[in-house]
């Protein structure tokens, strides 16, 4: 598969074929700024491998030489203002636009001076108009040719070409690593993710999270995340696919930027998305969660992410009024995220326990064989307590340790309403 191409080198015979548009441009009465304006639009634009788009004076080569010999025979005078409608101020200013054109294409616009000589570009103008039919039309071939030189795919042809080469097994490994590279940038707007079934992509991107590689297998994640990240349609695409089952698999793996990108496929895949939660239960997938927290306890990265996707899926259910994870109620479960409230000296990770920890007990019934679960809670609590007055006494952290403090406080109400809820509901059935 092609990769990223060498930038073009300038030579002569390419930026006299370029300059001559100067010539063709005398012969075409309707060519305005307007029209240059795209060609310069177009000059600018790049493409995803660096290369410069087509551009184009939105005229075809029929028109364009029919135009051509109409002015040639008819004997009109050559002005460049007037009634032909020609918009440039002079000859100058037209060969210079033209010849900016040229040295632009090759690199040099930086370096071409606004001061040209006049006097040659009047001589250069004059030998231009006498050329014949015949040298004008070879002249436009080389432009011609040199322009379909310049042109590069546009991203639904990059995009084939890069799922060409990932079910293409004979592939070098390198070229398959660069072919998912290229997906992952191109997946990002959302037209182009939407597309990327239609092309034939998802599949042979599931099929990679089994690579033998690891950064094969990484990257496949990545670019499956990306193209699903609130994005119901692939979602849904990907999830019927059953792509699920084997990013849950990822999650065990003992390379945390393995694991890492399986939780964010995981994340984006779920995400809004009730049917995505309900495979992930059936998945297994909260075991997949109290494995990394209980297995990755100096990866406060890692322990991140899944602290966030736990926090918002129980936040979901809230919301929903359903109650689709038992496994969210699991005792090593919560026992493992109440630790990390005063254990981890990461204030952003205690700020995520918090948060999961919240949502938790709100899902918590009143009973109190589940308020059991939080064994240990309240001692967290008044420990991070303490750790955050010692936070507020340095100037660059004590914003933000009052912030969790106004959470830490909130939890705390919380819980203590569960457990007066729970005595409640005992004395009750005491009578």
């Amino acid at each position: 598969m092609p990769g990223a191409k060498q930038p073009r080198r300038c030579h002569f015979p390419t930026l006299l074929a370029t300059i001559s548009v100067a010539a063709l441009l005398l012969f075409f009465p309707r060519f305005s700024p307007t029209e240059a304006a795209a060609v310069e639009k177009g000059r600018n634009r790049s493409s995803l491998l660096g290369e410069p788009r087509q551009w184009a004076t939105g005229k075809d080569e029929a028109q364009i030489l029919a135009e051509a010999e109409a002015r040639a025979g008819g004997g009109g005078e050559g002005s460049l203002t007037g009634d032909d409608e020609r918009e440039f101020a002079s000859l100058d200013s037209m060969l210079q636009w033209a010849i900016g054109m040229g040295l632009g294409l090759c690199g040099f616009l930086p370096h071409l001076s606004g001061n040209s000589d006049p006097d040659k570009l009047r001589e250069k103008a004059a030998e231009l108009e006498r050329l014949s039919a015949e040298e004008l039309l070879k002249k436009q071939m080389e432009i011609k040719e040199l322009m379909e030189k310049l042109k590069v795919p546009s991203d639904a042809e990059l995009m084939k070409v890069a799922i060409a080469d990932l079910n293409n097994s004979s592939v070098l490994l390198e070229d398959r690593h660069r072919a998912l590279q290229e997906l992952l940038v191109l997946v990002e707007p959302i037209d182009n993710a939407n597309d990327l079934d239609k092309l034939g992509g998802l599949l042979p991107l599931i099929r990679e999270l089994s690579n033998a590689d690891e950064g094969i297998r990484t990257t496949s994640a990545w670019v499956l995340g990306k193209a699903s990240q609130n994005n119901f349609l692939v979602q849904n695409q990907i999830l019927g696919y059953g792509a699920l089952e084997r990013l849950v698999k990822m999650g065990y793996s003992s390379s945390a930027p393995e694991a890492a990108k399986a939780l964010y496929a995981i994340s984006s895949l779920i995400r809004d998305n009730e049917h995505g939660q309900e495979l992930f239960l059936s998945e297994n997938g909260y075991a997949m969660l109290q494995h990394i927290l209980s297995t990755t306890r100096t990866n406060v990265r890692l322990q991140k992410k899944v602290v966030s996707l736990l926090a918002y899926i129980a936040d979901f259910q809230l919301n929903t009024g359903k109650s689709q994870a038992p496994s969210l109620s699991n005792h090593l479960f919560i026992k493992s995220v109440v630790e990390m409230i005063s254990s981890v000296p990461d204030l952003d990770l205690q700020e995520k326990a918090l948060l999961a920890v919240r949502s938790l007990l709100q899902l918590t019934s009143a009973d109190a064989t589940d308020l059991q679960k939080f064994s240990g809670l309240d001692d967290s609590l008044n420990t991070l307590r303490v750790q955050l007055d010692e936070l507020t006494s340095h100037e660059e952290q004590r914003e933000y340790a009052l912030e969790v403090e106004i959470l830490r406080r909130e939890v705390h109400i919380v819980f203590q309403q569960k457990i007066n809820q729970a005595s409640v509901v005992a004395a009750s059935h005491g009578n």
